[in-house]
């Protein structure tokens, strides 16, 4: 049973992840029916660590984009340029990720702090694509500055609030700041791999790797059954902000948070 229980959890983790309706949040969520066995520690690692399957699927799907050895010197040097900017937006989350992340732990990861993310975010996913008309200036990955770059780490940063969603901030930010929505959605994925395998790599270290060999196995079911949902979701959602807006995302949202609140205030 254990096993069926960190497939479903992989599951949602590779759907949520890229969705910008909060994969953590679902995750902490999903806990309260799934009930996977194993201490409180382990079920937070569980949640970070599992997203290191959705970081390989990013870098599976983009490896012509995102591959460093190169032989042609001008593409290695374009590849250079971009994962230096991928780190300059990682600046902000990883600093306070590491300073505030055992309050992250002890005093965010609650219900009603997600519910209110979700909530909140909701409603300002609406009114960004409802009611804010802005000017696009950034049509791909290269026109990217170092600026815009370290912009978006700051959205980035803002995701380290349980039922935020990394994904949706990160993607609305660069719309904010002027990205076609495909690129924005392109950026977003390669800025998750230094900050999603910094957040597996801290939680591994904290926990001294002082694992069983049931909960290895736990670890690799939930990371390759996130790695394969991934590759889906992030093809379909990159054809999705094509043609589609974020306001469905913040009805869900809206309706999700409201649930929440009824299902933990009621039982």
């Amino acid at each position: 049973m254990e096993f069926i229980k960190v497939a479903v959890l992989g599951i949602i983790q590779g759907i949520t992840e890229w969705l910008p309706i909060s994969s953590t949040g679902h995750l902490i969520l999903a806990d309260e029916f799934i009930h996977l066995s194993g201490s409180d520690e382990f079920k937070y690692l569980f949640n970070v660590v599992v997203q290191l399957g959705s970081i390989l699927a990013v870098v599976v799907l983009y490896w012509s984009t995102l591959n460093p050895f190169k032989r042609d010197r001008k593409e290695r040097n374009t590849c250079l340029t971009l994962w230096a900017k991928v780190l300059v937006a990682s600046i902000p989350a990883g600093i306070v990720g590491i300073l505030l992340d055992d309050i992250v732990d002890e005093k965010l990861s609650t219900w009603y702090v997600i519910a209110a993310a979700l909530f909140i975010y909701g409603v300002l996913y609406i009114i960004i694509e409802k009611k804010i008309k802005i000017k696009v200036r950034i049509e791909d990955t290269a026109s990217v500055t170092y600026m815009d770059a370290l912009k978006l780490g700051v959205f980035q940063m803002l995701a380290l609030i349980p039922g935020t969603s990394r994904s949706g901030s990160t993607i609305l930010g660069g719309m904010l700041l002027g990205f076609v929505r495909t690129v924005a959605a392109k950026f977003s994925f390669f800025m998750a791999i230094p900050v999603m395998a910094g957040a597996s790599l801290l939680r591994l270290l904290k926990s001294g790797f002082a694992l069983t060999g049931e909960e290895w196995m736990l670890l690799l079911v939930g990371t390759v059954v996130s790695f394969l949902v991934s590759l889906v979701v992030i093809k379909k959602l990159v054809d999705f902000v094509r043609s589609h807006d974020f306001s469905g995302f913040g009805v869900y949202r809206i309706v999700l948070s409201i649930l929440i609140v009824i299902y933990f205030v009621a039982f």
